[in-house]
């Protein structure tokens, strides 16, 4: 696969279409033939495509990544993709290497069964909502959720995993978003991301580079549409450090994607972005609120309902010491 840290910068930067075409024919021929996949990736550098002309790396995604990934690995392999405790993704979340290792075995090796179980009553309510209303520090943005599934993550694929998705109903996101995480895309971290929607489409893109965000979410009509809706879940996750695989899963935020929906909960948004964007909304982190259908269900990043208590991290790793 072409997607190695010590060759895909100088690749990008020179490769020409044509080039992209006859690597993606290769690889693609070559999975068709897995049945099962797993990605153990732990890359050094994470700014590493941050100097390759956006162009060039909406290329690489159109012709390359998502033909492989997003239509063929994903729906028809077993798979998993997991990371690698590097010193680099140490130094990211602001931890010793061995602290970081300590960490990342805990956060894999969590009770997913008891997670998934846990998970069963919001699924439920959440597949019964229309209205969901999200208030906070810069949010206001109310959408529909109406007749489309909702979907457990609980250890079957991801590792880290911990997250429960629907998607909105398309053209019903009116309002505002602001997200309090960094976030990474091609290189470049985005701080201060604020977005405006009308009528489900995106009409205000506001980071520390502005120019950089709207390039983004120029690629295709889809990316200034959402293909997801997400609450984190996982306990042990409490404070982001760059790397999307940990930090969709904090405990207490949701994310919200701009970009390609999944085939699981398909709302019809298409787009050759997947970009999953964190708001956390615990008390140190500004607080919020997640109402459905008037009803408030989460407050402070704790579920207030009594059906949904066993979310909240303390619930969740109850008798977590004593596990073999």
């Amino acid at each position: 696969m072409a997607e190695k840290d010590e060759i895909l910068r100088p690749l990008l930067m020179v490769c020409t279409q044509e080039q992209l075409s006859i690597m993606a024919e290769n690889d693609i021929a070559l999975m068709r033939q897995m049945d099962a996949y797993v990605g153990v990736r732990g890359g050094e550098n994470t700014a590493k495509l941050s100097s390759v002309p956006p162009e060039k790396t909406a290329q690489f995604g159109r012709i390359y990544r998502n033909p492989l990934n997003g239509d063929l690995r994903v729906p028809n392999t077993k798979w998993c993709a997991l990371r690698y405790p590097t010193q680099a993704a140490a130094q990211m979340a602001g931890m010793s290497t061995e602290d970081f290792e300590e960490f990342f075995f805990r956060v894999c090796t969590l009770d997913y069964g008891r997670l998934r179980q846990a998970m069963e009553p919001l699924k439920e309510r959440m597949e019964r909502t229309d209205q969901v209303h999200i208030l906070g520090p810069g949010t206001d943005l109310k959408f529909s959720i109406k007749g489309l599934p909702t979907v457990c993550c609980a250890g079957d694929k991801n590792l880290p995993d911990g997250k429960l998705f629907s998607a909105p109903v398309p053209g019903s996101i009116q309002g505002q978003i602001s997200f309090n995480t960094h976030a990474l895309y091609d290189g470049y971290t985005f701080e201060g991301i604020c977005l405006t929607y009308r009528d489900g489409h995106l009409v205000d893109a506001v980071a520390n580079d502005a120019k950089r965000i709207q390039a983004i979410f120029d690629r295709d009509e889809g990316a200034k549409g959402v293909g997801e809706f997400s609450f984190g879940l996982n306990p042990c996750i409490t404070k982001p450090m760059k790397d999307t695989l940990f930090d969709e899963k904090i405990t207490g935020s949701f994310h919200f994607t701009p970009g390609n929906c999944y085939a699981e909960c398909d709302n019809g948004n298409k787009s050759s972005i997947h970009w999953d964007l964190v708001c956390i909304q615990t008390p140190e982190n500004g607080g919020g609120e997640m109402w459905f259908d008037g009803t408030l269900i989460r407050k402070d990043g704790r579920f207030v309902l009594p059906e949904l208590e066993g979310l909240n991290p303390e619930r969740l790793l109850e008798n977590e010491g004593r596990r073999g």
